[in-house]
């Protein structure tokens, strides 16, 4: 069931299933500037990723000598929300723990997103609260898929990046199995303003991942450098994606996260994954990001 934000700037709809954004409207030029999910390239539009980021080796983890199988970006993405809260500028969705969730998941646990417009700007704010007795352990992140402003199937280029630091930011590649390679890190290399050029073959290795808070701030800018967008967040972590050896894809993705998929080869518990969260009994995570259209 969609709901829908709206003011004099922009309109924006959220689906109770996933608790998933799935349009941001210009209200003056109608401009849609998030990805409307055709399946051909990537079937959904800004999923909650949600318990783990990404992919785990061999699709599985450990707790407590037991091994559990969970799909890449985890469960909430496919779950049902409640609504919990409705006011002019503001919707909140919950998702509480069941049976069927812990069949993968051993842990008790409410989430919480919400979703507030204000002018041109939208901010998602997440909570995770443990309602389990023992410590849980989770990662979330955001997915926003965004079409490329003066996109051209038939020209190599589709914009840039700015970021909030004139110093080369590395990255690492996704490895096997969909894991991460954190042998090797690559510079992305900036122009004069401070700029990296978006080509149609940037994503042929699939995400570029950028850690250790190296990044604050990403915005999207068109080909003539003009701003379309900016997203704001503390995430230690985010994810620039659009689907690998797809010269033709519309959109590009900047993800937030609190989390990132396995490294190749681990097998470890799911207390030390890289980039885990954690939470004691009826502790309280709670983080947030924007995105501002310009």
């Amino acid at each position: 069931m969609l709901q829908t934000l709206k003011n004099d700037e922009l309109t924006i709809k959220i689906n109770t299933a996933g608790a998933e954004m799935t349009n941001i409207t210009d209200a003056k030029t109608g401009f849609e500037y998030l990805w409307q999910g055709d399946p051909a390239f990537w079937k959904r539009h800004s999923p909650v990723l949600f318990p783990i980021v990404g992919s785990l080796w061999n699709g599985e983890y450990r707790f407590k000598d037991k091994t559990y199988k969970m799909s890449q970006h985890g469960f909430a993405r496919d779950k049902e929300f409640t609504l919990t809260h409705q006011s002019d500028n503001e919707l909140q969705y919950t998702l509480t723990s069941d049976a069927e969730t812990k069949k993968n998941y051993p842990f008790d646990f409410e989430l919480r997103i919400s979703y507030k417009l204000t002018n041109r700007k939208i901010e998602v704010s997440w909570q995770v609260i443990n309602r389990s007795k023992e410590k849980m352990y989770f990662q979330i992140g955001a997915h926003p898929a965004f079409n490329y402003p003066h996109f051209d199937a038939q020209s190599k280029d589709r914009g840039y990046f700015k970021f909030d630091t004139l110093i080369n930011p590395d990255y690492i590649l996704i490895g096997e199995k969909g894991c991460a390679d954190t042998q090797m890190h690559y510079p992305l290399i900036l122009d004069s303003d401070g700029l990296m050029k978006i080509s149609n073959d940037t994503f042929d290795k699939d995400a570029l991942i950028i850690e250790n808070n190296q990044v604050k701030q990403v915005s999207l800018l068109g080909i003539d450098k003009k701003t379309w967008l900016t997203l704001s967040f503390d995430a230690p972590l985010v994810g620039l994606w659009s689907p690998p050896l797809r010269p033709d894809c519309p959109f590009v993705c900047i993800e937030p996260w609190y989390g990132r998929c396995d490294r190749v080869d681990f097998c470890g518990d799911i207390k030390n994954r890289d980039y885990m969260n954690s939470l004691e009994a009826d502790d309280i995570f709670m983080a947030n990001y924007s995105i501002e259209i310009a």
